[in-house]
């Protein structure tokens, strides 16, 4: 019994300094090399082409070649800021790689996440090893519980003193890529998974309730001031200095150098500023050309990341764009039944809403409404609509940088439109238990009808109206807060300095802050159909006209 005892205590000696072994973060090289970077690209896009839909499945999935190496590290829920942090010091422990990161912020307006002014960096902590190897797992929770969206508002022509952890890099080749950051000033995070070869973005996001989402960067995240650094971002470069070798060839001591802007390859302010000259360094003037053509910021950021690629096929932009925009409707739909599962819509209204819905300290009103994402789906569907109307005019103008190789663009954008419009139908099942399934054509026009409002039942929610509407409880007011909030939901444009702690009767008085009467325009169908018969066969001569 004894000896039986014995070689259990052995075993479970020996499973414990596996376990701390695998834990410990032994940092080998000083800096991040080009190969190291690539190789956290790599990492990023692997866990971004799949399926993963949350922290703890990203890891754990197979594409994570490291998650054999630390079970007790795996099961981890971030939200969108903590998920860049979370990825990068995972793959530097892992590939015994030096880190460190802001800890410390000052900024003025209260809550730091949406100040008009920016945060400064007031203290970091670098993770050094002392000798005996840093204890991973709780040397990264430690970071995550210090990170937010704050911690990247930051001015991107900062100056020396306690630099950010990013900088803002240009627009071109090889600069925006896998592992780079996209800002939203209004305080959401993604991280960029890939950049195709026609120049577009897509970036993974993760979301208070941890469930992780895949989108393509566009108008959603908006364009921000230099001062609060908005955009793209990527990891500032550092090197750990003063560290000596032990006889392992570990660093240990020593600490972290890092790069200023000034010395910075590929530091750049142009999507802040423009490409031309822009004195008051004014985004809201800031202009850009590409070889001399002028375009819009979204266009710009297309061609310079693609290097030049300014064609566009409308069938392809149209479908891809629908796709991206479906998988965002998808994600919202978790998000409502999420709510409807908790039986928010079965509790009496509160008499005001939050202080600012976009960016509440309520933590239920935070986890469980959507105006924040329900407005970044309305600007990408906005930006849509004007991208569309773009293509449409230049085919009709005959503009060379359209790319379509059929006869007549009109029925074959309509044909392409319904395709993609039936194959991305969300089902959702009604107070009433019964299923009503949507279109991506029905969820167009009901756009602004859908609820963010968590405490709105299944059918507000999701703008029905009608015989559809009419097994939703109304009680407790519930149909007037929906129609007081229909100015809010015009409103693609999210207005984080606003306070919003609105009554219902300053709802239906249309007090300053409660939005807009008349929302842009998004019917995509529409405006295709009313373009008009083209041809672009034998010198695209018009049909009809």
């Amino acid at each position: 019994m004894r000896a039986f005892s014995a070689v259990l205590i052995l075993i479970a000696a020996v499973a414990f300094a596996g376990s701390a072994q695998a834990a410990s973060w032994r940092i080998v090289k000083d800096h991040w090399s080009e190969a190291d970077e690539k190789g956290f690209g790599d990492f990023v896009q692997a866990l971004g082409e799949t399926n993963c839909s949350s922290s703890e499945s990203c890891l754990r999935n197979p594409a994570n070649p490291y998650r054999k190496s630390d079970q007790a590290f795996l099961d981890i829920d971030v939200d969108c800021a903590k998920l860049p942090y979370m990825l990068r010091a995972y793959y530097a422990w892992k590939n015994g790689l030096p880190f460190s990161y802001v800890d410390g912020l000052s900024g003025e307006g209260g809550d730091l996440r949406f100040t008009k002014t920016a945060n400064r960096a007031t203290s970091r902590h670098d993770m050094i090893d002392r000798g005996a190897g840093i204890n991973a797992p709780e040397a990264i929770r430690g970071e995550l519980e210090t990170v937010y969206s704050g911690t990247y508002r930051t001015d991107a022509g900062e100056k020396r003193g306690v630099l950010s952890d990013f900088y803002a890099p240009a627009l071109q080749p090889g600069s925006i890529h896998p592992g780079t950051i996209v800002y939203d000033v209004n305080g959401h995070v993604g991280i960029v998974y890939k950049v195709d070869e026609d120049g577009r973005v897509y970036y993974m996001d993760a979301h208070p309730d941890f469930t992780i989402s895949r989108s393509v960067y566009g108008a959603q995240f908006g364009q921000s001031p230099m001062r609060l650094g908005g955009g793209f971002k990527n990891w500032r470069p550092f090197k750990l200095v003063g560290a000596h070798r032990d006889s392992a060839g570990h660093l240990i001591g020593g600490h972290m150098a890092y790069a200023e802007n000034d010395q910075i390859a590929d530091y750049s302010l142009v999507q802040y500023v423009g490409t031309e000259p822009n004195p008051k360094q004014d985004v809201t003037k800031a202009h850009f050309k590409y070889n001399g053509a002028e375009l819009g910021f979204y266009e710009y950021v297309r061609v310079a990341v693609s290097g030049g690629k300014m064609t566009y096929n409308p069938i392809y932009e149209l479908k891809a764009t629908m796709q991206t925009l479906c998988n965002d409707l998808n994600d919202r739909a978790q998000y409502v039944d999420q709510a409807i599962q908790e039986n928010f819509q079965n509790k009496p209204h509160p008499a005001r809403l939050p202080d600012n819905i976009y960016g509440s300290s309520n933590v239920e009103w935070e986890t469980y409404s959507t105006p924040s994402r329900d407005a970044r789906i309305k600007a990408a569907f906005v930006q849509f609509y004007k991208d569309m109307n773009e293509m449409i005019d230049m085919w009709v103008h005959r503009d060379p940088r359209i790319v379509y190789d059929g006869v007549f663009l009109k029925q074959d954008l309509e044909k392409a439109y319904d395709e993609q419009s039936q194959a991305c139908t969300i089902t959702y099942l009604s107070t009433a238990k019964r299923p009503v399934a949507m279109t991506f054509d029905d969820m167009v026009h009901r756009l602004y009808k859908m609820s963010f409002d968590p405490f709105h039942c299944i059918e507000m929610r999701w703008g029905a109206e009608g015989d559809e509407r009419q097994s939703c409880p109304e009680g407790h007011d519930k149909g007037k807060w929906y129609e007081g909030e229909q100015r809010l939901r015009n409103q693609p444009d999210r207005t984080y300095d606003v306070t919003m702690d609105f009554s219902l009767e300053d709802l239906e008085h249309h007090h300053p802050g409660t939005g807009i009467d008349v929302a842009p325009p998004i019917d995509i169908k529409s405006l295709i159909d009313g373009m008009g018969d083209q041809v672009s066969f034998q010198g695209m001569t018009p049909v009809g006209k």
